[in-house]
């Protein structure tokens, strides 16, 4: 009997008849949808005071469940209840019960029928490239002839299947999944700890609906994942967020569909340990204005000139945003910020709470799917006015206002200025996550429109060039040498980024390539 194995003071189960239970235990943490398998196993196991395996882990609706066989683990497991806290500080409940064999252990393959799953795995097994081609396997003419129906959607199927894996090809690198009728991926998480080193997934021609059956095998570290023909690649409204949804999952993805891709734009900078406040002389004001320097360079070089979706990895998971403008319906002026009105939250004139509810982005897909609608832009650098006003060790609050154009062709050449605010924290030891973020966009004054440095022409070798230091003379030489630009122009690229070399760069390489460079900014060869 188990009874002497449960803990002294501990309640034993019992059923109806008040006999004791053995077998099996069902484990259920209501809201686990939201939590990532691996760190949810872990803490659990952390907290229980006894060991456990856990078995046939799933997801149901909005529930993380998974079944044990040891009576004392179900009791302990109960104590852990509310012990354990998400990111939120939320506290996680646990509840166990009493139950039948799972689906997996009920339907467990016969070993003579593991031993035939065995043999045709091996068949398809290319061991020069640590590969194993499983497409179509319920249709493999050696498992048909013995009557096995081996579909890999079902649990105890893909459980046997990566089984085999753990114990015959233990150093598999690829694996082809295609076409096999997957519409979850709850069985094949296990994979991550079955076969750790695969970096080559095909689970194309599937029917997978959504990023987040993705999210269960994302602790893989894949490098090139296959997933066209799945209906999920056509719920994106075009590539770029098809591409970013998927790096969110694999952010060391190489190729995706068999094509390549670009280096992720990151928006990671380096972090000093955040100085508490010194009410004396302040000091670390020059790391913290590094920090936020280097952060809004990068930022707005991505916001500007990139693919907006790769600003996910600026914003925390759970990170709010809101924009707002000064609209007056009898200013005529203000008409002209009608594209940005349909995102304002005004409060002052938003008498819906419903509205005000769903003006409030919520979570950093939603918050970078609103940015990416928003005009085009170019900010002018050399206009914001930074300030920090607010820094702890695990915060750092910050604004910046300037000016910006619109480049979209509807709006071309239209100036506005704005306020932003961003409140950060600190995400590892090298990057920051914004965590709220609050934008205020109005017409620029005539004054606002004439300071801004792009809108100026440069003028031929101005005396300006005279003025600067011999390192800068060296830079701008340098610079137009490398960009094939005139001088004037060079220097003009640089001033406008602060005389940060590699931005500047970074920034006529994108012009360049977009032909928004006139012709008359380079030097002509004869």
């Amino acid at each position: 009997m188990w009874r002497d194995r449960i803990p002294p003071g501990r309640k034993l189960w019992e059923n109806t008849r008040g006999k004791t239970i053995e077998s099996w235990f069902k484990v259920t943490i209501p809201y686990g949808k939201n939590y990532d398998k691996a760190w949810l196993m872990n803490s659990i196991q952390s907290h229980c005071s006894v060991p456990f395996t856990p078995v046939d882990f799933h997801y149901f609706k909005n529930r993380a469940r998974f079944f044990i066989q040891n009576a004392g683990a179900a009791s302990a497991l109960k104590d852990v209840s509310y012990k354990i806290f998400d990111e939120q500080n939320r506290k996680i409940s646990i509840f166990v019960g009493p139950s039948a064999e799972p689906y997996s252990v009920q339907n467990k393959l016969k070993p003579e029928q593991m031993e035939q799953l065995k043999l045709t795995m091996n068949k398809r097994y290319d061991v020069s490239q640590q590969a194993l081609d499983l497409q179509k396997l319920r249709f493999d003419s050696d498992l048909v002839g013995r009557d096995m129906d081996i579909i890999l959607s079902r649990r105890n199927c893909m459980a046997a299947t990566l089984q085999i894996i753990e114990m015959n090809f233990p150093e598999l690198l690829s694996l082809n999944l295609r076409n096999n009728k997957l519409y979850r991926l709850d069985g094949l998480s296990d994979i991550i700890e079955k076969a750790p080193k695969v970096k080559i997934l095909n689970l194309s021609q599937n029917e997978l609906n959504s990023t987040w059956e993705l999210s269960k095998v994302k602790g893989l570290k894949l490098e090139e994942l296959w997933l066209e023909g799945n209906p999920l690649c056509r719920t994106f409204p075009d590539q770029s967020a098809y591409i970013s949804a998927i790096r969110d999952c694999f952010p060391k993805l190489l190729r995706l569909d068999g094509r390549e891709l670009s280096p992720p734009i990151i928006v990671a900078i380096e972090v000093p340990e955040l100085i508490k406040p010194c009410q004396e002389s302040y000091k670390g004001s020059e790391p913290l204005k590094s920090l936020v320097l280097q952060f809004l360079q990068q930022y707005y070089l991505i916001f500007d000139y990139g693919d907006r979706q790769s600003l996910l990895d600026a914003y925390h998971e759970e990170a709010c945003f809101s924009l707002t403008i000064p609209f007056n319906p009898e200013d005529p002026a203000s008409s002209s910020l009608c594209k940005y009105f349909k995102e304002s939250r005004n409060l002052k004139m938003l008498k819906d709470p419903n509205l005000q509810r769903q003006l409030l982005k919520h979570t950093k897909r939603d918050i970078v799917d609103s940015l990416s609608v928003l005009p085009k832009t170019q900010h002018d650098l050399s206009s914001f006015l930074v300030d920090v006003w607010f820094h702890t060790e695990r915060m750092l609050c910050f604004s910046v206002s300037g000016v910006f154009k619109e480049v979209e062709e509807r709006s071309k050449g239209c100036f506005r200025a704005f306020t932003r605010i961003f409140i950060s924290i600190p995400a590892s030891k090298s990057t920051v996550y914004i965590v709220n973020d609050e934008l205020i966009v109005r017409n620029a004054s005539p004054k606002e429109i004439q300071s801004a440095l792009y809108i100026s022409v440069p003028t031929s070798r101005s005396s300006s060039l005279l003025t600067l230091s011999q390192e800068r003379k060296k830079m701008v030489q340098v610079f137009s040498m490398h960009s094939g630009m005139k001088l004037e122009w060079s220097q003009k690229c640089l001033q406008d980024n602060q005389w940060n070399y590699a931005r500047a760069g970074q920034i006529f390489t994108l012009l360049q390539a977009e032909g928004k460079i006139p012709e008359e900014a380079f030097q002509q060869i004869s």
